[in-house]
């Protein structure tokens, strides 16, 4: 074996099992297989253009040598960005734990309630900090986060306000520039005026539905904003505030003044810069509004036995049921980043985070006295950790920077300095020096902190927070580390075992792909520093793109959107503004297949299109026929196609030319889903399907872990006609020579996490890439055919092959009382997370292996499965005291003195034999959803304070 080769280590299957799996499938080859699996006209006919694959140990000296290309500064640009320190026990246990970066999404909530809890304490933090009654699970990003509140007021209007078109939304001038950007591209799509100005002048007129305010403001500036939220109420004009979460350890909750939204970022408890994220944005708001609020919320209910359980809460993140009627496109939170956000919040508690704020207010109130001091005048008379220094900046920029020191320069009179958690007397030293140097003056040097005052008495914080026990208990390494074991124990991740979930594509997570994250050359970067500080990021960046583009047969590529729902909705506006430029801004027609994703038509109505939904035939394919018809119908307004390749059903549909060209023929754009792009890198690509643009899920295909449930990041690839439009930003130049304003708050998104990607690009090269897609469709096929008999598969391409994943058909078991979610329940007995439930199809089961699994594994799933069809035709319809009802079962359950069930403990628990070597036990039984969502508990609290009477 060539231990070299990082594809040997990627792929799971040994070459040793080749030839049974390919007899199984009926197969001479792999090349067979992908000729009778994918159409020969879409297939590529050369090689990708890639460099030669790296060796693991290659790639790691290769990347330390890029990370020591950064310069990392010292860096008090702030602007929502602040360096803060990562406790080493939640960077080693979490951060760097497959146990927690590996598991999925926690749809199944019995084998997810260690991440549930983790995620409620986050919840319980946001809402004592901002004094809300509701937090949502984290956004993606601040500027997301603004954005959605901005769409929720919208949508919450008055009666009168929505009878009178009131549809104006003032944004106070000390917001972000980022989140301004932002704003900007989300309002005009869907009939939002945004009107930017200064909050103090404001004249509550009836034109206005909504505000945001930033609490403190982008110069630093804390204001007091009780009396402008009160005018505001009276004027029925509901208030968003942007708020920085460590201050609001020292300023007045927003939400104590009235708000009805909150939101911010989560960065600086604990989470590495990463030149921009992935971070944990917050969401909190009113109870009102739980059915408007976006992502997901993690709810308090019960199980079977009445016990406490965690649950995603109201279906509210889903747009599987609300479609083109959703509030949001958002589906997903940055579950990683939120629960090392939290487990900050744990590890400190309130009094740890007293005194960093402190630290913090005090550490910018010192170096504002010593600056006065030398004579330079502090324009802010309030402020928490930001001040504003009057004078000629550009001769302290040019001094700073060969100082190594990042200061912000708003214009060309002020220095903005954001002071944070890691700032020392030292660095402290070292500005005052530089502003010493720059004007040929004295310095001084200061020995301790002042005592801060400058924070109005107004909103000083005089409302408790934290007072729940999980946040006064973990106070010493030992016991949050044991702390943090204890819930991943709750959770299957893919440490244990296969995740084989359809649309997915839950692959492995390669140790050495991920390495770099913990390195401070890569974590500390600020994303506004001058890019020549960030040489190594560039260049990294600037080859992942290149390989995106090539793998896609594309003509450019954009980082920025930070997950698939973002790059969706980053394409639509690309083609949008494609027509717009055209002179064809008319064109708002978006043709969706029937099959499709919920976020494919919750985006295209973000983007201000119109969905038009085209029928499948019933083998599950696009009917071409209605297709042509509504396109040709549409003709003048046809905005795009909105299509996943190979299709949500799993297959490769011959007829993908002939769709995508009908739509070039009537002025339209194609659009592709990256959703199943795992099934054509190297193979095929959106560009020899015909398409114009797509968005690639790295937390897919190019192997960013799942995290419990992100981060995700979502690029978009475009051709050749849509690259002049890609996403700006506003501080760094980004995008094409006609960029749309950003899609995300950071230049290239979630820049951290494009590391992984680019490692698996660069270990796997060209060939390991093919091989790992053949492989992928290898062993969904493999599962196809070992379950045939048993189970059947709804759709196949024509000459009967799966693409990478199938649709198993569970259905007909509802003659036995047997429900899709008994199966998902009593896998969890067989140690697996269930494959995807019910989707594209009520009743079925959607599977994808992905080719990390190996044989053995593809094995015991399948044995799995077929040992619960036994169970299936033993049940009798009549007798709800089943094996699978009853699933799952629970250690309580199987060691309990009472026993009231017609099978035994043995099979319950240890199914099959190899069970007993590696079992896994949920650690609670079935949970009640409708329970909770009667009755939402979305803190710590515990359930008995909430029970019905």
């Amino acid at each position: 074996m060539n231990t070299d080769s990082f594809a040997l280590r990627h792929i799971g299957p040994r070459r040793s099992d080749l030839p049974e799996m390919l007899k199984t499938v009926g197969a001479e080859s792999l090349e067979q297989l992908i000729l009778e699996t994918i159409p020969n006209e879409i297939l590529l006919q050369k090689e990708l253009t890639l460099d030669t694959a790296m060796s693991e140990n290659e790639y790691l000296e290769h990347i330390t040598e890029l990370a020591a290309k950064n310069k990392v500064f010292k860096t008090y640009i702030g602007l929502g960005y602040h360096q803060s320190i990562t406790p080493p026990v939640i960077q080693r246990n979490i951060l760097e734990n497959p146990g927690w970066y590996t598991a999925y999404t926690p749809y199944q909530a019995e084998i997810a309630q260690g991440r549930l809890e983790a995620l409620l304490n986050f919840q319980t933090m946001v809402t004592d900090l901002t004094g809300m009654e509701l937090a949502n699970a984290s956004l993606l990003d601040e500027a997301t986060a603004a954005a959605e509140a901005m769409t929720l007021l919208f949508a919450v209007r008055e009666r009168e306000q929505k009878k009178n078109n009131a549809s104006k939304f003032f944004v106070s001038e000390e917001i972000l520039p980022q989140t301004l950007d932002l704003l900007k591209t989300r309002a005009t799509p869907i009939g939002v005026e945004l009107v930017v100005g200064n909050h103090e002048d404001f004249d509550f007129s009836s034109e206005f539905f909504g505000v945001i305010l930033q609490y403190p403001g982008r110069t630093g500036r804390v204001h007091n904003f009780k009396d402008f939220i009160a005018k505001a109420k009276e004027a029925q004009i509901k208030v968003a505030v942007a708020a920085d979460i460590l201050s609001l350890v020292k300023l007045e909750s927003p939400g104590h003044f009235g708000a009805d939204v909150v939101v911010g970022t989560t960065q600086r408890f604990g989470i590495p810069l990463g030149y921009g994220g992935p971070h944990a944005a917050y969401f909190a708001t009113k109870e009102e509004y739980k059915r408007s609020i976006p992502g997901r919320i993690i709810g308090v209910t019960k199980d079977t036995d009445g016990n406490r359980a965690l649950r995603m809460a109201l279906q509210t993140r889903e747009q599987h049921i609300k479609r083109d009627k959703a509030t949001s496109n958002i589906c997903t939170a940055q579950v990683l980043l939120a629960v090392m956000a939290g487990m900050y919040a744990v590890y400190h508690g309130p009094k740890g985070l007293e005194h960093i704020a402190s630290k913090v207010h005090n550490t910018a109130a010192t170096l504002a006295d010593a600056l006065e001091r030398l004579g330079f005048y502090q324009a802010n008379d309030t402020y928490f950790d930001t001040i504003a220094i009057k004078t000629d900046a550009t001769k302290i920029e040019y001094l700073s920077e060969g100082k190594e020191v990042n200061f912000y320069y708003p214009d060309n009179e002020t220095v903005s300095i954001s002071v944070n958690e890691t700032t020392t007397l030292k660095d402290l030293n070292r500005i005052i020096q530089v502003f010493a140097e720059a004007f040929n003056k004295e310095t001084l040097k200061v020995t301790e902190l002042l005592t801060g005052n400058k924070i109005p008495k107004e909103v000083n914080r005089k409302t408790l927070f934290l007072q729940n026990e999980v946040f006064n208990t973990y106070h010493s390494e030992t016991e949050l580390m044991r702390y943090i074991k204890k819930l991943e124990r709750k959770d299957l991740s893919l440490n244990h075992s296969m995740i084989s979930l359809g649309s997915c594509t839950m692959k492995l997570n390669a140790a050495a792909e991920m390495l770099p994250l913990s390195d401070p050359q890569w974590g500390n970067m600020h994303p506004f520093v001058p890019v020549e500080q960030a040489e190594g990021y560039q260049q990294m960046l600037k080859k992942l793109e290149n390989q995106l583009t090539e793998i896609t047969g594309f003509a450019g590529t954009s980082l920025q959107p930070n997950s698939g729902a973002q790059g969706e909705y980053a394409g639509l506006m690309v083609i949008r503004a494609y027509h717009e430029s055209r002179g064809e801004a008319h064109r708002n027609i978006c043709l969706i297949p029937s099959s499709a994703h919920g976020t494919n038509p919750a985006s295209a109505v973000m983007a201000g299109m119109k969905v038009v939904v085209t029928k499948a035939t019933e083998d599950g394919n696009i009917d071409v026929d209605d297709l042509r018809a509504k396109a040709i119908e549409h003709k003048e307004n046809l905005s795009c196609l909105m299509v996943t390749y190979p299709s949500t059903h799993g297959v490769y549909e011959s007829a993908i030319r002939e769709i995508t060209g009908l739509i070039h023929e009537n002025g339209g754009q194609v659009y592709m889903d990256g959703a199943n792009m795992n099934a054509q890198v190297a193979l095929t690509n959106p560009g020899a399907i015909g398409a114009d643009v797509c968005h690639l899920n790295l937390h897919k295909t190019f192997a960013i872990p799942h995290g419990g449930g992100g981060p995700g990041v979502g690029p978009i690839c475009v051709a050749k006609q849509l690259v002049p439009f890609l996403p700006s930003n506003p501080i760094i130049k980004t995008g094409g020579s006609h960029a749309i304003t950003a899609i995300s708050a950071a230049p290239w998104g979630s820049s951290l996490a494009c590391l992984i990607s680019y490692a698996y690009i660069c270990m796997l090269g060209e060939n390991g890439l093919k091989k790992a897609t053949q492989y992928a469709i290898l062993n969904a096929n493999y599962i196809k055919e070992r379950l045939k008999g048993q189970f059947d598969v709804l759709y196949t391409g024509e000459k009967g092959r799966a693409a990478h994943e199938m649709i198993v058909d569970c259905r007909p078991f509802k003659e036995k009382g047997i429900e899709v979610t008994d199966i998902a329940k009593r896998l969890m007995d067989y140690g697996f997370h269930a494959p995807t439930v019910s989707f594209p199809v009520a009743g079925t089961l959607m599977i994808e292996p992905t080719e990390s699994e190996s044989k053995e594994e593809l094995d015991r799933f399948c044995d799995a499965m077929i040992s619960i069809r036994k169970e299936i035709d033993a049940v009798d319809k009549d007798e709800p005291n089943n094996i699978l009802k009853n699933a799952p079962h629970t250690l309580t359950m199987v060691t309990s003195d009472r026993w009231d069930f017609p099978y035994s403990r043995k099979e319950a628990a240890y199914p099959l034999d190899h069970i007993l070597d590696n079992k896994f036990w949920p650690t609670v039984r079935r949970v009640d959803d409708a329970y909770g969502d009667r009755n939402l508990i979305c803190t710590c609290d515990a359930i008995e304070a909430y029970m019905e009477a």
